[in-house]
């Protein structure tokens, strides 16, 4: 693969450079000569969601300009649990279920870097060489370099001694990190760690520990740097990647493409053109006119352009055209979402509603009918005491607002 030197401009001009721990010398570096970086993902669960897409996509600009990549896969570190914007300690999994979630993980990193061909990615675990440092050694060599009062400055841990504590345990999480960017130093010359901006804290000690272990042994070793993007949120600052059904998953069993795909087309008008500079090759002044002159054409490409990007093009077009049905036909469509839920008798309005995963309570479901906002099988719902009677109507076709539709069969 032929070496680009302008890596370090693409992803500043598509919006993926939010913090560098060294901002000249990584600029100078990604020019000079191709390099190795990595990106750490966690497996606290049994698939990658969008926050993690988005991370990968900075990692696959950065492939694609000739740089080498790992991705790190914490089979240690997701044993400990990152405190990073955490108000309590997250739920501890055994060795078998964070085992399980690597290789999940792993099984779906190759939809979006390139893990064969030219240029290749590789595939670590931090459990492979963690596991080997005794109790004793690790605080030796790594601990003796962290000052306590230094890291409960940090965000990541002052937050969660304002909310209410943190246990040693995740005391020992930076260290963890800190020191597998030194590793990965030492055997692959890896020199830049990126991540996303609620890992500053953990990227900032491994560039310091490399700094401090080698003024300590007299080992050379080359300038070790950090580079984030922004957390994915919308033009209002909230966190994007939420669903009805909760967090926006790659994995199809977990949300469908058509949900991915009207999570997408669904968006804000103000947040298209960043969307697109983020998920698709798209020349940047090309966006800025396509934005302009069509917004709502715009979105379309883009919610079918990053569904392409994670589902692949066969399902895009699925989704694409499950979604025209729908709205062509006033919500109806063979393709369309479709529950189930266990109901006899008579039923009041709002009880129906707050069953369904597009609503997330009885006072949303009060609000959208007082607001004219639900239909149900082409009436629109005005009186909150109304009542559904499920043993005369066994499926009902539910409109919220205007582009939120889900067909209810009734067992």
């Amino acid at each position: 693969m032929k070496f680009q030197n302008n890596a370090f401009e693409q992803l500043e001009k598509r919006g993926f450079v939010f913090q560098t721990t060294h901002l000249e010398e990584t600029k100078k570096l990604l020019k000079e000569k191709p390099i190795t970086f990595y990106i750490g993902i966690d497996p606290t669960a049994d698939d990658l969601h969008i926050g993690h897409f988005f991370g990968l996509q900075m990692a696959r600009i950065l492939q694609d300009c000739g740089h080498k990549c790992i991705v790190l896969v914490g089979g240690a570190t997701a044993l400990i649990g990152d405190p990073s914007n955490k108000t309590d300690m997250r739920k501890m999994l055994s060795k078998e279920e964070v085992a399980r979630n690597a290789r999940e993980i792993k099984g779906l990193l190759s939809r979006f870097i390139r893990l064969d061909g030219e240029n290749p990615a590789i595939i670590v675990d931090n459990a492979d060489w963690l596991k080997n440092e005794t109790y004793i050694d690790f605080l030796r060599d790594v601990g003796v370099h962290f000052n306590v009062n230094e890291m409960l400055s940090k965000d990541l841990y002052k937050n969660r001694l304002k909310q209410g504590g943190l246990t040693f345990m995740e005391m020992g999480y930076m260290l963890m990190q800190a020191f597998d960017f030194v590793h990965l130093n030492d055997k692959f010359d890896c020199v830049l760690q990126i991540g996303g901006s609620d890992q500053w804290g953990n990227i900032c000690a491994g560039t310091d520990l490399s700094r401090k272990m080698n003024f300590k042994d007299g080992t050379p070793r080359p300038l070790m740097m950090g580079l984030t993007c922004p957390l994915l949120t919308n033009a209002d600052g909230v966190k994007m990647g939420k669903t009805e059904k909760g967090t926006l998953w790659v994995s199809r069993e977990k949300t469908s493409a058509f949900e991915f795909f009207q999570h997408f087309v669904n968006c804000l008008d103000a947040d298209v053109e960043r969307l697109l500079r983020f998920f698709t090759k798209i020349d940047v002044e090309e966006i800025k006119r396509m934005c302009q002159e069509d917004i709502v054409k715009a979105k379309k490409l883009m919610a079918f352009e990053v569904t392409k990007l994670v589902h692949g093009q066969e399902e895009a077009l699925k989704a694409q055209q499950t979604s025209e049905n729908l709205f062509a036909n006033g919500g109806v469509s063979e393709d369309m979402p479709t529950e189930e839920i266990e109901l006899s008798g008579q039923i009041n309005i709002l009880d129906f509603l707050a069953k369904l995963s597009i609503i997330k309570s009885k006072s949303e479901a009060r609000r959208l009918i007082e607001q004219a906002g639900i239909v149900i099988n082409n009436e629109k719902k005005t009186d909150i005491t109304e009542m559904l009677n499920c043993d005369k109507t066994k499926e009902f076709i539910v409109k919220k607002g205007k582009k939120c539709f889900i067909k209810v069969k009734i067992k």
